[in-house]
């Protein structure tokens, strides 16, 4: 009898003990499966791509290159740089160009660039239908029959918005002791009646000659300013800081 209930009792025990292992194991499966998913929703939560608003800055507005739609200083320069071999040469590598940095730059876009760098303002470049030669002679011999002429080249390019333009910072060459005949275009396209236009010219020893009177014909109810910047072609290249010296006084 005895013997009997001691090897029901240790049935029992056994019973219980599986049974209890059994209900530890389902316990920690289910706790390892709700720790595994967890881990993985986190996972997904960290590589989900974020909403940056990058998809609402498509709108590049209306501005052309270059331009703003709140500035209201204007810098149009002419500008053709020379073919010249600039192997070597770190500064100024010829009379209309300048070299920086491995960039080649005419002369007036140099100076254009250094006034933006200084007091801000709209780069625009005014540039011709037909191409100028870039070798010296050819470009020289244009240059003059043009004048003959009285040509007006047309124009590729054109100014976004010029009513929003309050000072014109007009910049070219001295060709032949004048503008060159596409900036008389360029006076005669556009009406800056009430802005004031402040010349700046690189040259070959004329200054400015009398293209700051030319250009107050041409635009006879603009303030044309008398304070220009005028560099001799040659010292271009070493003018930044009387470029940027002369652009921060406009500012006073």
């Amino acid at each position: 009898m005895r013997k009997r209930i001691a090897a029901w009792m240790i049935t029992t025990i056994f019973a219980l003990t599986v049974a209890g292992c059994s209900q530890d194991n389902s316990s920690g499966q289910a706790a390892d499966s709700s720790n595994t998913q967890e881990e993985t929703d986190g996972a997904n939560a960290q590589e989900a791509p974020e909403d940056t608003g990058d998809t609402a800055s498509s709108d590049t507005g209306t501005a052309q290159e270059g331009q703003s739609e709140s500035s209201n200083v204007l810098i149009a320069y002419f500008s053709v740089p020379e073919d010249v071999d600039t192997e070597g040469i770190d500064a100024n590598a010829g009379a209309s160009i300048v070299v920086r940095e491995g960039q080649v730059m005419g002369n007036l876009e140099y100076m254009a660039d250094v006034i933006q760098q200084t007091i801000g303002g709209d780069l625009f470049r005014i540039e011709t239908v037909e191409e100028y030669p870039l070798d010296h002679e050819p470009l020289v011999d244009q240059a003059a029959e043009e004048q003959d002429e009285e040509a007006r080249p047309e124009l590729s390019t054109q100014i976004e918005n010029p009513d929003q333009y309050d000072t014109i910072l007009l910049g070219y060459p001295n060709w032949w002791g004048d503008m060159p005949m596409a900036l008389y275009t360029f006076l005669e396209e556009y009406d800056f009646s009430g802005k004031t236009i402040i010349p700046f010219t690189a040259h070959g020893g004329s200054g400015f000659s009398d293209t700051v009177d030319t250009i107050a014909e041409l635009q006879p109810d603009a303030e044309v300013s008398d304070e220009g910047l005028s560099i001799s072609r040659n010292d271009v290249a070493d003018a930044q800081e009387e470029i940027s010296s002369w652009a921060q006084g406009l500012e006073r």
